[in-house]
């Protein structure tokens, strides 16, 4: 293998950029060229691509969002767009191909394999951390670290008002970062896509605290929860007679420096990536798991659900009290 690309897609995580420069700088290592493809699948449909070398990616690591830009692309739903991509891999001699994103780009890149023959690796970049087959997913840490310090900031103003706070965080389809965000913030309650707790049951909360004397109250809930923060709101406003303020994080959770976890995550799983691509292995996603190097095949990170760790769901319902 001589020639590899590199692209991001979907949603940017803080960490990617440290992918791509561990993905430039190991190939480097081996012989090989790497060819950056810009705004993903959209700019591979697109042709939109250059070559990178080590002086490409300096001073990159500490960087969020992503230099090789991302972008949705509906062309590439379809085997035209997948052809069209798929000619340009072989006009540029590219052998192989890493792509960083999420589910929707896993999907991408399986299809690109099928239908062309073409050696994909996955390597695991979005803030929700919902991919099967890794502990943690690029931009997973530094999404937490930021939703948090939003909420240590809003207690401070929760509880000089002693209003109650609901702050919605990111999470369509998992809650791993609003169980993180209520346990490390000390949340009274949290609500998460994989939980059927009424929205109702917050009120019971809520009455239960202001007996213990509690003035102010923080509520986590993910986006991914039926009527989001809005729907939890209005059960309060309803149940109680309490006033309560609403705070969407929004995608101010996507974006900042990427704290050492990612940086180190995402370093080590581009190395490995290319590593992959050098031993003949495609088709698969690299992931971290309890510290080791892990490889699942890329159907799989998306068929098979990764739960939420029901002992840290307990924690933050014992230590609501």
């Amino acid at each position: 293998m001589k020639r590899i690309g590199v692209l991001t897609s979907g949603g940017d995580a803080p960490g990617m950029n440290a992918a791509v420069r561990a993905v430039v700088r190991a190939a480097t290592h081996l012989g090989m060229e790497v060819v950056g493809i810009r705004r993903g699948f959209q700019g591979l449909y697109q042709g939109d691509m250059r070559l990178l070398g080590p002086r490409d990616v300096a001073n990159t690591i500490q960087r969020g969002g992503t230099i090789l830009l991302t972008a949705r692309s509906e062309v590439w739903r379809t085997p035209e767009g997948r052809a069209e991509g798929a000619r340009h891999l072989r006009e540029w001699g590219i052998d192989g191909l890493v792509v960083i994103g999420g589910d929707g780009s896993f999907h991408g890149a399986h299809f690109l394999s099928q239908e062309h023959g073409v050696k994909v690796i996955g390597v695991p970049g979005t803030i929700d951390n919902d991919l099967y087959g890794t502990d943690h997913t690029i931009g997973y840490f530094t999404a937490v670290e930021t939703a948090l310090a939003a909420v240590d900031k809003l207690r401070d103003t929760a509880a000089s008002h002693e209003r109650i706070f609901v702050v919605e965080v990111m999470g369509r389809h998992a809650g791993h970062i609003a169980l993180d965000v209520a346990v490390a913030g000390g949340a009274e309650e949290v609500f998460l896509p994989e939980e059927d707790m009424p929205v109702t049951s917050v009120v019971d909360v809520i009455n239960e605290s202001v007996k213990k004397g509690k003035a102010s109250s923080i509520i986590i809930v993910a986006e991914g929860y039926p009527g989001g923060a809005m729907a939890v709101s209005k059960a309060i406003n309803e149940g109680t007679g309490l006033e309560t303020r609403v705070s969407i994080l929004g995608h101010i959770q996507r974006g900042g420096t990427p704290v050492s976890s990612d940086r180190i995550l995402a370093s080590r799983l581009g190395e490995a990536a290319v590593q992959a691509l050098a031993d003949d292995v495609s088709g698969v996603m690299v992931g971290r798991n309890n510290g080791i190097i892990a490889f699942t095949p890329l159907e799989e990170t998306w068929a098979r659900r990764k739960e939420i760790s029901r002992d840290l769901y307990r924690c933050a319902k014992t230590l609501s009290v």
